[in-house]
């Protein structure tokens, strides 16, 4: 759940190479593989494998090294990419959707269009500088109910709509959904946990730790932002450690990558 985030909330934000401080631009799209998975992220300079991505913040997205400056071959663009009914009717689009940036895997689409309106309702706009009621429908779709992906449309399973979830029920135990203090919070507590919590820390031992650094952290934020930020972190501390674990491993396949990349010659 840490590492999940939405398409909408990804694009616009800095790259930035993490070796050279370098300026990359924003980030322009997220591109997927034939199998639904996110391979790639775009940006003016070139596309970044997502193994190559070293960390999401809610300013920037840094990496660990080289771009692929041509479009690999295979991919292709999931928003706003046409759902379709298994009767191959057209129905809605994808809106947004929510991803594990460590992993590429979708979380869940975000639907709109006639296909969404039987079952939503209009919700705030949770994102804008202002809350207000947006006037058309969205709903989320769980993975488990995609038939397949093609770069021309989403199809679905038989008699999904039965299984489409409001907005507000379907997102509200991700972090992406949290209000902007309470996720920067959640990313800067993670980071000082980052030395102090072992993969091998039971689960009372994490929570202290959690508990430990909020703690240090109360004299100069937010308070109620950042209780928020540590309630949601003591119901995750098993993404936690896997946060920690799958971090190390990914800075070590990264530069494993880059080096072969620079030398032709693996590690």
């Amino acid at each position: 759940m840490l590492n999940i985030i939405r398409y909408s909330q990804i694009v616009g934000l800095v790259a930035v190479d993490g070796a050279t401080a370098e300026y990359l631009g924003e980030i322009q799209d997220v591109w997927v593989n034939d199998a639904g998975q996110i391979v790639y992220l775009s940006c003016p300079r070139g596309y970044i494998p997502l193994l190559q991505v070293a960390g999401v913040s809610t300013q920037a997205v840094s990496t660990y090294g080289h771009l692929a400056v041509t479009p690999p071959s295979g991919l292709h663009r999931l928003h706003q990419l046409p759902v379709q009914s298994p009767l191959q009717q057209s129905r809605g689009r994808i809106e947004d959707f929510l991803f594990d940036w460590h992993t590429g895997e979708i979380a869940a689409y975000i639907l709109t269009g006639d296909i969404a309106a039987p079952a939503s309702k209009p919700t705030l706009q949770r994102f804008a500088t202002s809350e207000v009621p947006t006037t058309h429908h969205r709903v989320v779709l769980a993975p488990d109910d995609v038939k397949t992906i093609t770069v021309d449309a989403i199809v679905l399973e038989s008699d999904v709509t039965d299984r489409f979830r409001s907005e507000a029920e379907g997102l509200k135990d991700f972090l992406s959904e949290k209000r902007h203090p309470v996720r920067q919070l959640v990313h800067e507590l993670s980071d000082r946990l980052h030395d102090l919590v072992s993969p091998h820390d039971p689960p009372e031992v994490v929570r202290v730790k959690i508990k430990t650094v909020g703690d240090e952290m109360a004299a100069y934020h937010d308070h109620q932002a950042l209780k928020e930020a540590i309630d949601f972190l003591h119901t995750q501390w098993e993404s936690l450690q896997q946060q920690i674990r799958r971090a190390s491993n990914r800075a070590q396949h990264a530069l494993e990558s880059a080096w072969e990349h620079l030398t032709g010659k693996p590690s």
